[in-house]
């Protein structure tokens, strides 16, 4: 795959999953922006790789993805892949989960994807085309106890992947979805640690999975990277499970 004179937008980008595609589309010859709430991780970013720049922006401020759209573009004279990678993780039973956290897990997971897919879609039906990844989740196929309002707004963004697909397949806009199985992020080790027995909840995890292991955030990336490069040209509307056969058992 090969990504030069591409210019990419990957909101999310300053740990895990996200970085790791940062990386990726950096080595394979991309220009990226990419975008998050830390500052200093981004910067740390940017200087590690070629042709990264980093944007600080919080997504659901009002204006925030059409500036960092048009940031790409008055920087780099095109937009070509966005990656709708940032989100917000929750947990909590559902009866009692109040409505201002479940609204919060929306404006992040969904609204804001759907306005930075408003807003590259836009710009690159005028530079001739593209290609959107979103990354949803497991959860956006199956049920799991005190996730109900993280599955439904990663289920919300994988049916507007469908639908987006084909609206925006005139225009030579591709629209795929990523669904990450447990991935050894930051936020997984960060979990783990809390959990009363570490080591033992390392095991679980794995054996849930058919092989036997849990993803690390570079095959999450690989996923990502090559549903948004040209091998991928004639495939949209598709949801690419990267999660060792769990949603498959």
């Amino acid at each position: 795959m090969s990504f030069a004179g591409h210019v990419a937008i990957v909101t999310g980008g300053t740990s895990g999953i996200g970085a790791e595609t940062v990386r990726r589309l950096s080595r394979e010859g991309a220009t990226v922006l990419a975008t998050g709430r830390d500052g200093e991780r981004g910067s740390a970013l940017a200087h590690e790789c070629e042709r990264v720049a980093f944007l600080t922006a919080d997504l659901t401020e009002e204006g925030a993805p059409a500036r960092i759209v048009e940031a790409a573009r008055d920087a780099y004279g095109r937009l070509d892949v966005l990656v709708n990678n940032a989100a917000l993780d929750h947990t909590g039973e559902l009866t009692a989960v109040p409505m201002a956290e479940a609204r919060e897990v929306f404006e992040v997971n969904f609204f804001a994807s759907l306005a930075m897919l408003q807003q590259a879609a836009a710009a690159m039906r005028v530079d001739g085309g593209g290609a959107i990844v979103n990354v949803t989740s497991r959860l956006a196929s199956i049920g799991v106890e005190k996730m109900g309002v993280y599955s439904a707004s990663k289920g919300a963004l994988l049916a507007l992947t469908r639908s987006a697909a084909l609206e925006l397949a005139p225009h030579g806009v591709r629209v795929n979805a990523v669904a990450p199985g447990m991935t050894r992020t930051p936020l997984y080790e960060a979990w783990v640690a809390a959990q009363e027995d570490p080591e033992a909840t390392r095991r679980s995890v794995a054996e849930a999975v058919p092989q036997g292991v849990i993803a690390e955030p570079r095959d999450v990336a690989a996923a990502i990277v090559f549903l948004a490069s040209e091998d991928a040209s004639h495939i949209t509307g598709a949801s690419l499970p990267v999660d060792g056969g769990y949603t498959a058992a």
